[in-house]
């Protein structure tokens, strides 16, 4: 019995292009031909295609397919190499759709941070950029509690902030910081390693406050920026007193 490109390809389910990319890889040796010119393949060539298929099926690399059918120590090497693979894409894909699902869920933006989707709605831009760029820097320990901080309610400090406008006045900086000075001061007793977050790096120390000081400066205000600074500093003072 002889078949043709197309006649091999139908019987092992796949396409006349993908036998000859078989064939340009070396996988697939060239067959006879007839006497009009015609490839002619046989039974060893539709088996052998049909073990490259399912090589390929179990994921492995075309450019290893032909060690891995090869048999020997190494095929099993690679067999579990190739299972470790597997089961990374797998949790990736399934904390995707997870994500996918809260998102959905939430109503959510669709870039918000992962596991900030209930709260997007309170988060402004910059706050939605910062807290990206937090998750590069410090664990999931870390950002866990941040979270956590987020969903707290802040009542309409928060807004307020958002509002503030550059060139807002002395007394108005004042009041804000003033109002974040207690919320913060909180913050550092339910969370003490925000005063000292080298354990809870994921960069060095030096990395991250550099990241972290050109973030600030981009993304807010030097109006916002003075409120968090005074406020920072009342709620250490604060948090001294205690």
């Amino acid at each position: 019995m002889a078949w043709s490109t197309r006649e091999l390809a139908e019987l092992a389910g796949t396409t006349v292009n993908t036998i000859r990319h078989y064939h340009r890889l070396g996988l697939l040796d060239e067959p006879e031909r007839r006497y009009n010119g015609y490839k002619q393949y046989g039974v060893q060539d539709l088996v052998r295609l049909l073990r490259i298929r399912r090589l390929a099926e179990l994921g492995v690399p075309l450019s290893q397919i032909g060690e891995v059918g090869a048999g020997g120590d190494s095929t099993r090497d690679a067999l579990r190499q190739l299972d470790a693979e597997l089961a990374a894409s797998i949790e990736r894909l399934q904390k995707a759709r997870s994500d996918i699902a809260a998102i959905l869920r939430e109503s959510a933006p669709v870039d918000v941070p992962a596991g900030f989707e209930s709260v997007a709605s309170r988060l402004s831009e910059a706050d939605s950029s910062i807290i990206h760029i937090y998750t590069q820097l410090y664990d999931e320990d870390a950002m866990a509690d941040l979270r956590r901080i987020v969903e707290a309610d802040i009542g309409s400090i928060g807004a307020d902030i958002d509002a503030l406008t550059p060139d807002a006045d002395e007394a108005t900086r004042q009041r804000l910081a003033e109002r974040l000075a207690p919320i913060l001061a909180q913050h550092l007793i339910d969370y003490p390693w925000l005063s000292d977050p080298a354990a809870h790096l994921s960069k060095s120390e030096h990395v991250t406050r550099q990241t972290f000081t050109e973030a600030l400066i981009e993304l807010y205000s030097t109006a916002q920026l003075d409120v968090l600074h005074r406020a920072g500093i009342l709620a250490r003072e604060a948090d001294g007193d205690a």
